[in-house]
C-alpha cells in the first residue's frame, strides 16, 4: 500500500466527505478545519468567518489504487470550482474551494488538474492551491455525517445530489 494524503475544500465538508467516503482507494475522509490562523477552531469559529479557516476534508488515499489527478477529477465534477466563498446557498470563506498540498509535485498536478477541468467551466476555476498547513479535525457530531443522517433535510436536498452525480460520473470509481 502506498498511502497518500490530499486536503480538499469544497463547500460544506458533509458533501466532500460524503463522496470520497465512497471512493475506492480512500482510506479514509475525516472533515474538518485548515487554513487559518486561529489554532483549535470550532465549528461555532469558523462559521463566524473571523479564523480564516475552511471547512476541509482530510483524505487519505492508496495510491496504488487511486491516483491524485483521479480524486481531483472528483472534486471538480462534484463541486463548483468557480464561484468564491460559496458552493450552492452555503456562503462564506469557510466555504471556499481550497486544495492543500504537500509538496512541489501535488501542486504541479493540482495545477494541471485545474488546466485540464477550466474547459468544463465558462466561468474561471477560482480554486485556492495552498502549501498544506495544521488541520483540525470537526466535532464528532460532524464526522460521517451524511451516513448517520440520510433523511435529514440538507443531506437529502444537498448531498445526495453530489453523491449521485458521483456515481453516475464515476461508477468504477465506487468503493
Amino acid at each position: 500500500m502506498d498511502k497518500r494524503r490530499i486536503v480538499l475544500g469544497g463547500g460544506c465538508f458533509w458533501c466532500v466527505e460524503a463522496v470520497y467516503r465512497n471512493v475506492k482507494g480512500v482510506i479514509s475522509a475525516v472533515s474538518g478545519y485548515s487554513g487559518g490562523l486561529r489554532p483549535n477552531p470550532t465549528y461555532e469559529n469558523v462559521c463566524s468567518g473571523a479564523t480564516g479557516h475552511a471547512e476541509i476534508v482530510d483524505i487519505e488515499f492508496d495510491n496504488e489504487v487511486i491516483k491524485l489527478d483521479e480524486i481531483l477529477d472528483i472534486f471538480f465534477a462534484v463541486h463548483n470550482p468557480t464561484t468564491l466563498n460559496q458552493q450552492g446557498a452555503d456562503k462564506g470563506t469557510q466555504y471556499r474551494s481550497v486544495i492543500y498540498y504537500a509538496d512541489e509535485e501535488e501542486k504541479t498536478i493540482i495545477e494541471n488538474s485545474i488546466a485540464k477541468h477550466q474547459k468544463d467551466f465558462a466561468e474561471k476555476i477560482v480554486t485556492e492551491v495552498s502549501p498544506l498547513g495544521e488541520v483540525y479535525p470537526a466535532e464528532a457530531y460532524h464526522q460521517n455525517y451524511y451516513n448517520l443522517n440520510p433523511m435529514q433535510g440538507y443531506c437529502q436536498v444537498v448531498i445526495a445530489p453530489k453523491l449521485q452525480k458521483f456515481m453516475t460520473h464515476f461508477p468504477e470509481k465506487l468503493g
